[in-house]
């Protein structure tokens, strides 16, 4: 029997089941919107707006350039590359309207990661803000990329303001290391030379991929989850389904503080609140949360993402508390487990639950959430999303009792396609429709599930999967060091923390110079805060590091 859990666990108003086929494409579901809520305000970002009607407009402008003047065709790859600014809906909008895949990146990554994920998706051309132009310079001439946009941080903050924001971002904070690219073109120009292109309709349907979302593996190198417009429909679908009942469409307005080029908040925030005609306040910046604090202060949010190290870091900044909650309706935590007193402390302030969902870059990503009528933080993820079968299986493939521990598998619409170009890691991981998740899970008597450990070696940084594999391979790039392992250990901040066993080889090496050497080649939230020297390292009968032993 596959679906075991109790399905008198739904909440009132929430359906088992969703139409997967609702939209043949994402671009149909915003074309609907669009005009639905055309003059509702779609994105906010440092004071400036964008309304729906605008949007449409500027991602039309954004497919036809792409489309005529880059000779991009349907199924071609696009990164973008550009964190929280008005810059990215256009040009995620724009590219899927043109039937492009877009790869989303992360713009702090070194070079080496960028080039990886470059040349692994075969990327053709790329958006990206010039702060992190010097990074592309390195390895470009390496990539299939042939034309690259340039955007600052001001672009579409209109006029002076604007222009303010620009000068004072590359010239007094010197925040924009210099770069030479060929091929560029700024973003404004393009929405300018769009504007005058004539837009050519493509066929676009749920089987097409609308993203590829790079994720790690306890094995080797980052992978791209092959997410099809049908994944994403469906999944925008489940989790519309989950929050309806909470929420009045054309009246919400959502923090996006975590970054829009990862799973949860481009899905949970961007996609879904584009359906409930909702608006999105950008936060470019979240670290910076006193300026993070004042924004908040200036609009009525009616609903908040983010992940446990943001909670603490809010609930912990000055003024925050002081801020008025009264119109705060949902709070929805995921990307990494959320913790008990940073639950009941966000609840006892805000006078809000604090939902708790799970999901992974394989499944678009949400597979289930805590119901909104529930009573209290209860630590556990609530029950699987409509459309979902979920079921604990124990090592010999046998299907697990209730309160039995196993490994969490799960079957439905949103589940990817596969792993881009690697049919191997692919067949690991799903076995006839079934995505085995990694992580070890059980179910109580009224059908919720709660997270009890992890099978796979996967680290959990404040939200963002960490692999092993690359941080040791980063490690053992340094001449001095025999051999590494890597493991997350716990850290109240966020979540876990990474730490590099070594065997050394040069007696001088100190912690400080493998931190440093890390730091070179991994985005700062991969580089190891801990290191420990040991003699020999546990190892199976194979050869094989034991990094169960070492955690």
């Amino acid at each position: 029997m596959e679906k075991i859990w109790l399905e008198k666990s739904y909440p009132p108003g929430v359906p088992h089941d969703i139409d997967p086929d609702k939209y043949a494409s994402i671009d149909q579901m915003f074309d609907k919107y669009v005009k639905v809520y055309a003059d509702r305000t779609a994105f906010i970002n440092m004071g400036a707006e964008i309304s729906y009607r605008e949007l449409e407009s500027q991602a039309t402008a954004f497919a036809a350039y792409l489309q005529k003047d880059l000779g991009l065709k349907k199924g071609d790859k696009f990164a973008i590359m550009v964190p929280n600014t008005l810059q990215y809906p256009i040009a995620l909008f724009g590219a899927l309207k043109a039937g492009l895949t877009v790869v989303n990146v992360n713009p702090l990554y070194t070079a080496r990661e960028l080039e990886h994920q470059l040349n692994d998706s075969g990327t053709k051309a790329m958006l990206i803000v010039e702060n992190f132009a010097h990074t592309l310079q390195e390895v470009v001439a390496n990539t299939p990329v042939e034309n690259v946009i340039l955007t600052s941080l001001g672009d579409q903050l209109g006029g002076v303001k604007g222009a303010l924001v620009n000068f004072v971002v590359k010239y007094i904070k010197k925040m924009v290391p210099s770069f030479q690219l060929a091929n560029t073109i700024k973003f404004n120009q393009v929405l300018s030379k769009g504007a005058s292109l004539t837009f050519d309709p493509v066929e676009i349907k749920g089987e097409d991929l609308a993203f590829l979302q790079y994720t790690g593996g306890t094995t080797g190198v980052s992978k791209g989850a092959m997410l099809t417009h049908r994944n994403m429909v469906a999944n925008l679908e489940q989790a519309k389904a989950a929050i309806r009942p909470m929420l009045n469409e054309g009246e919400e307005l959502v923090v996006t503080a975590l970054p829009l080029y990862h799973i949860f908040a481009l899905t949970a925030n961007c996609l879904t609140f584009m359906t409930l005609g909702g608006t999105n306040l950008l936060i470019t910046n979240p670290r910076d949360m006193p300026n993070f604090v004042k924004e908040l202060a200036k609009y009525p949010f009616t609903a908040i993402t983010g992940v446990n190290t943001l909670f603490n870091g809010l609930l912990n900044t000055p003024g925050f508390a002081n801020l008025d909650f009264s119109t705060l309706k949902l709070t929805l935590g995921g990307g990494m487990a959320v913790q008990q007193p940073v639950a009941e402390r966000w609840q006892d302030l805000t006078k809000t639950r604090l939902l708790e969902g799970y999901g992974l870059t394989e499944c678009s990503p949400m597979v289930s959430m805590s119901p909104y009528n529930l009573d209290g933080y209860d630590g556990t993820i609530g029950v699987p999303a409509a459309s979902t079968n979920v079921k604990i299986i124990r090592e010999d493939g046998s299907q697990a009792d209730i309160g039995e521990a196993g490994e969490m598998c799960v079957k439905g619409p949103q589940v990817m396609k596969g792993y881009y170009n690697r049919q191997e890691a692919t067949d690991e991981i799903l076995k006839d429709g079934w995505l085995a998740t990694g992580d070890i899970a059980e179910m109580d008597e009224r059908g919720f599930f709660k997270i009890v450990d992890r099978k796979k070696d996967m680290i959990i940084v404040s939200g963002f999967n960490v692999f092993p594999n690359e941080i040791e391979e980063v490690a053992m790039m340094h001449e001095g060091i025999v051999e590494a392992a890597a493991v997350g250990v716990p850290h109240e901040v966020s979540g876990e923390i990474i730490k590099l066993f070594v065997v050394k080889k040069d007696d001088s090496l100190t912690q400080k110079n493998i931190i440093e050497h890390c730091g070179k080649h991994l985005t700062n939230y991969k580089v190891p805060k801990l290191i420990e020297f040991r003699d020999e390292l546990p190892k199976t009968n194979v050869g094989k590091i034991l990094r169960r032993e070492l955690r």
